[in-house]
């Protein structure tokens, strides 16, 4: 990832567009705005792009629309923003190529943290994480509709910021995280309740995920390191 980005912000509103802007540029971003898709490909072969930020809700041709014209010719990583309850435009937009999704209303500092995790991942050559539902040890996590179901089927209800955080530590399994690191990744979303304790987030999760909370199997803790996620996940 470049010192300084380069980030597309394709928004038709005004404030919205404005307010992204204003932030990505106060955190080192450089930014260029479009209020619809018509101008975008003179864009990507004017600039060097290095993400795409694309509402879904464009007037004339829709972030859709876009996403796939984009990918056609580009991999460049896109994040798609969405209305709330789009679950079926938000599941056609990761089947057309969007690396990440985020609902409005939404809190920049999340979607800059959202930002530098799609621009590390494409920067060290991993793949996204495939798949809208990620299953582990027969449990399956929904990134879309943000549910997760124990292999019974049954729905096991977790706070946003716990979502979040079990997420995070999904998509990046077998590696060992730091307080730092998950804060990182997830700080935006329920940002008061990460920055209170990370730690109390995770002892939630092992009341709700681990067979025995107090000897945990799933959610390992690393000493001076942090908290390793140890089973295989794949799309389920």
């Amino acid at each position: 990832m470049s010192k300084s980005p380069h980030i597309l912000v394709v928004e038709d509103d005004r404030d919205i567009s404005a307010l992204v802007s204003r932030y990505l540029r106060a955190n080192e971003c450089r930014v260029t705005a479009l209020p619809d898709g018509r101008d975008l490909d003179r864009a990507t072969a004017d600039h060097r792009i290095d993400l795409i930020v694309l509402d879904l809700m464009l007037p004339g041709e829709d972030g859709l629309a876009v996403c796939k014209r984009v990918r056609r010719h580009s991999q460049v990583p896109i994040i798609m923003l969405t209305a709330r309850g789009d679950d079926v435009d938000r599941i056609l937009g990761l089947e057309l190529g969007a690396d990440d999704y985020l609902t409005k209303p939404f809190n920049p500092r999340e979607l800059l943290a959202r930002i530098r995790a799609v621009l590390r991942r494409a920067a060290s050559g991993a793949p996204a994480s495939d798949g809208i539902v990620l299953g582990f040890l027969g449990w399956r996590l929904n990134r879309v509709r943000r549910e997760l179901h124990n292999a019974d089927g049954a729905r096991v209800v977790l706070t946003d910021a716990e979502f979040s955080l079990l997420q995070a530590l999904c998509e990046r399994p077998g590696r060992v995280l730091s307080r730092d690191q998950l804060l990182d990744v997830t700080q935006g979303r329920m940002a008061g309740e990460f920055e209170r304790s990370i730690d109390i987030l995770i002892s939630r999760l092992r009341r709700k995920i681990e067979a025995d909370p107090r000897n945990p199997s799933i959610i390992k803790t690393v000493r001076s390191g942090g908290y390793l996620f140890t089973p295989a996940v794949a799309p389920a």
